[in-house]
């Protein structure tokens, strides 16, 4: 059984339960996808299955011909996995491989917000907002070092592109599933805009409440 598979943001909602409660949901288009190559250790040192997601009309020969009596797929994604007996080539995957109440991780390309100074991208407070200063409230103050390095050190937050790249969001609960239309409901917001290209894949990490949280849960009663 494949860990994961592609899809798509489709946009966000929301649900009601029986109780009246609303429940933020993002709708996600899961599958189908092809498995359009089989990686063994034998061939390329390691055994892993590729697979493919959304068809289109736009591909190179190169392309084509890797994906030959296959649909013309145009996002391809490699799995590690030690298990590729259970698949084959052209063997088509969907959003069945996930149930309500499953747990799930979801990977893909975040919002590209552009130039952003050191307030918006990493929350500094900024400068003080007296004694005359009036240029350098969001400015970051002074990034380097006195003698000794004596030069601003490497990964010092500083302002830079923000956003536009891979963010995974962990533990989103599966709400509902609609086999039918490959559509997947998760809890809470995904990475990325409408239509961005995602991995949804099993959780790999377990929620776990601390000792602290679930003391104070008991004294709240």
């Amino acid at each position: 059984m494949a860990e994961g598979l592609l899809g798509k943001k489709v946009g966000m909602a929301q649900l009601f339960t029986e109780k009246g409660e609303v429940i933020p949901v993002t709708v996600l288009e899961v599958g189908p996808c092809f498995v359009t190559q089989i990686k063994t250790t034998e061939k390329d040192g390691y055994t892993a299955v590729q697979m493919g997601f959304s068809e289109t009309k736009r591909l190179s020969k190169p392309e084509r011909g890797h994906l030959k009596n296959l649909p013309q797929l145009k996002n391809l994604r490699e799995v590690r996995t030690g298990n590729i007996a259970n698949f084959q080539v052209g063997q088509k995957l969907n959003v069945g491989l996930f149930a309500a109440g499953d747990l799930v991780d979801v990977t893909g390309i975040s919002k590209g917000k552009g130039h952003a100074g050191v307030v918006k991208r990493h929350h500094f407070s900024g400068g003080k907002k007296t004694h005359g200063q009036s240029d350098r409230m969001r400015r970051p103050g002074s990034s380097g070092a006195t003698t000794t390095p004596g030069r601003v050190l490497r990964g010092l937050r500083m302002a830079g592109q923000m956003g536009n790249k891979p963010v995974t969001t962990l533990n989103l609960e599966v709400v509902t599933v609609d086999a039918e239309r490959n559509l997947l409901a998760v809890k809470g917001a995904v990475p990325g805009t409408k239509d961005t290209v995602l991995f949804v894949r099993r959780a790999r990490k377990e929620k776990k409440i601390s000792t602290h949280q679930s003391t104070s849960k008991k004294e709240k009663k």
